[in-house]
C-alpha cells in the first residue's frame, strides 16, 4: 500500500471514529433530555398529588346538591331524615366520623340512603358517636371533636356537614379535625348560628356525645361502626351496607313507604 493510500485510510478511520463519537454524543444528549422530561413529569405529578391532598384536608366544604327529605334533630342529638308521615321502616345509622369503614359505607350507600328517604321509602335516624374513646390521640380526639361538631350543626345543614366530615376524614393515626377547620366547614355549608363557633371550639356538646355513645354501646350493644339497624334488625356490613342495591332491596322488602 502506497503512502498516499495509507494516509487516506487513516483519514477515513479517523472520520469514521469522529462520526461514531458524534452519534454517541447525540444519544447521550437525547437520553439526558428524555430522563429530564421524565423527572419533570414526575415532579409535576407529585406536586399535583400533594396540592390535591392538601385541598382535600383543608379545602372548602360544599352544600349538598340534590333532593333530601326534611331533617330534624331529636332531643338526644340524633338527626331524623324523613318525609312527613313516613314512620316505617326505620333505618338507624350508628357511625363515627373517624371510622374508615364508615367512610367506605358512606361512599357505597350514603346516596342510596338519602334517595330512599327522599322517595318516602324509609325514615332514617343518624346517631353519631365517639366510638374511639379508649384509643390514643389523635384518633381519640378526632373521633370526639367530629362528633361534638356534628351535634353543633343545625339540622338543615347536617347532611352537608356529615358529608364534609367523611370527605376530610384524616387517616387513622394522623392529626386532623382541627377546631378551626370544623368551624370553617360549617360556615362553608351555610351554618349561620352565631353560637356555632363557640359550640365547636369549647366542646359544648361533649355531655351529649357521651350520652349518645353510652346509649349505643350499653343499650343497643353495638360492637363497632358502622352499625345499621333496619326496624331493629342489624344489617350485614359486606352484603348490605357496602352494597347499595342490596340495601335498597332490604328497605323495600321491609315495606318502605307504607
Amino acid at each position: 500500500m502506497s503512502k498516499a493510500a495509507r494516509e487516506r485510510s487513516a483519514r477515513e478511520r479517523l472520520a469514521a471514529e469522529r462520526r461514531r463519537q458524534v452519534a454517541r454524543q447525540k444519544q447521550r444528549r437525547l437520553l439526558a433530555i428524555v430522563i429530564g422530561s421524565l423527572v419533570a413529569v414526575a415532579v409535576i405529578v407529585v406536586a399535583t398529588v400533594l396540592i390535591m391532598d392538601q385541598r382535600d384536608k383543608s379545602g372548602r366544604a360544599e352544600a349538598h346538591k340534590g333532593a333530601l327529605a326534611p331533617l330534624s334533630r331529636e332531643a338526644d342529638g340524633a338527626v331524623v331524615m324523613a318525609k312527613p308521615g313516613v314512620n316505617k321502616p326505620v333505618l338507624e345509622v350508628f357511625e363515627d366520623f373517624q371510622c374508615p369503614i364508615c367512610k367506605e359505607m358512606e361512599k357505597a350507600s350514603g346516596k342510596t340512603i338519602q334517595d330512599l328517604a327522599a322517595e318516602g321509602k324509609v325514615k332514617v335516624v343518624y346517631r353519631p358517636l365517639h366510638l374511639f374513646s379508649q384509643q390514643r390521640d389523635p384518633v381519640k380526639i378526632n373521633s370526639l371533636r367530629s362528633a361534638e361538631a356534628a351535634l353543633c350543626v343545625p339540622a338543615p345543614q347536617w347532611i352537608s356537614y356529615h358529608d364534609a366530615l367523611f370527605k376530610f376524614q384524616p387517616a387513622e393515626g394522623s392529626k386532623g379535625f382541627a377546631p378551626k377547620d370544623l368551624v370553617k366547614w360549617g360556615k362553608d355549608v351555610g351554618v349561620t348560628d352565631p353560637n356555632f363557633e363557640k359550640c365547636v371550639t369549647e366542646g359544648q356538646k361533649k355531655p351529649q356525645v357521651d350520652s349518645m355513645t353510652k346509649y349505643a354501646l350499653d343499650t343497643r350493644k353495638i360492637e363497632g361502626t358502622p352499625t345499621v339497624f333496619l326496624d331493629g334488625k342489624q344489617l350485614d356490613l359486606k352484603d348490605q351496607l357496602l352494597n347499595s342495591a342490596s340495601l335498597r332491596q332490604a328497605v323495600l322488602a321491609a315495606g318502605g313507604g307504607k
